[in-house]
């Protein structure tokens, strides 16, 4: 008894194109051919392409099925690395799922990191582009703590977001000002965002350098022009307090 290419198809659940691409790849001997040049597949040739598709169905991937041998062998050590995988693959996907019921709670745009889906609503576009690139510097603690900064919207920040590319010196100055006692006080209670990169898993040197590049191409040159100025003015409040403190510091020794 010999059946054709089809039918050795029919009998497995497979197709024609699968049973020729094991040929290609070893995994399943060529039959010998009958006088009219057709296939003439034998039972252990059916045998051998249960076996494909039994390994297949638990998950094995091509390139491992040669390896596992045939089925007379122990496949101990291949059996035990395929059940670690498929461990990390139901993690993955439980953790995909959790994902996708906040996205779905919150009713926000699948690609916003789920730390931001609670107030994705609240985001610009800009403010969503640059959070996914700061995703990708920042610890995991790290984005949960950004998180909680960016969760509290005031004036000042709504007024930075709206800021068009070509305003003056005047609005620049008055919104970097009004920004400052906001960066401080955030400073103050949040002491991660002094140094936000120094957790940052792919290190500080490089992070920093995402976060500048995003920055640059994700405001506009006002906007730019807010955080220069504003860079100036909280460094001008620092010597202000370095110089307070050492001349508190000398008045006490003199007493």
């Amino acid at each position: 008894m010999a059946w054709s290419t089809r039918q050795l198809a029919e009998l497995t659940g497979s197709t024609v194109k699968a049973i020729r691409h094991y040929h290609e790849i070893g995994l399943l001997d060529v039959p010998e051919r009958a006088a009219n040049g057709y296939k003439q597949y034998k039972v252990a040739h059916l045998i051998r392409l249960l076996q494909i598709k039994r390994l297949r169905d638990l998950g094995v991937p091509l390139s491992q099925i040669a390896a596992l041998g045939r089925a007379d062998e122990e496949p101990d050590e291949a059996i035990r690395v395929l059940d670690a995988e498929l461990a990390a693959t139901i993690e993955r996907l439980n953790r995909v799922r959790a994902e996708l019921a906040v996205i779905l709670r919150h009713r926000a745009p699948m690609h916003v990191p789920p730390e931001f889906a609670p107030i994705s609503h609240d985001l610009s576009d800009t403010h969503q582009s640059l959070f996914m690139v700061f995703s990708t510097v920042f610890s995991e603690e790290g984005m949960e703590e950004f998180r909680r900064i960016v969760s509290v919207r005031d004036d000042a920040g709504e007024e930075f977001d709206a800021l068009p590319p070509d305003a003056d010196d005047a609005t620049v100055e008055r919104i970097a000002e009004r920004i400052l006692p906001l960066v401080r006080r955030m400073r103050a209670e949040h002491p991660w965002s002094n140094d936000p990169v120094a957790d940052s898993p792919r290190g500080a040197e490089l992070a920093e350098n995402v976060m500048g590049h995003a920055a640059v191409e994700l405001y506009n040159p006002a906007q730019l022009r807010v955080l220069q100025r504003l860079n100036v003015l909280l460094e001008q409040a620092a010597d202000a307090n370095d110089n307070t403190l050492r001349h508190g510091a000398v008045h006490e020794s003199r007493l």
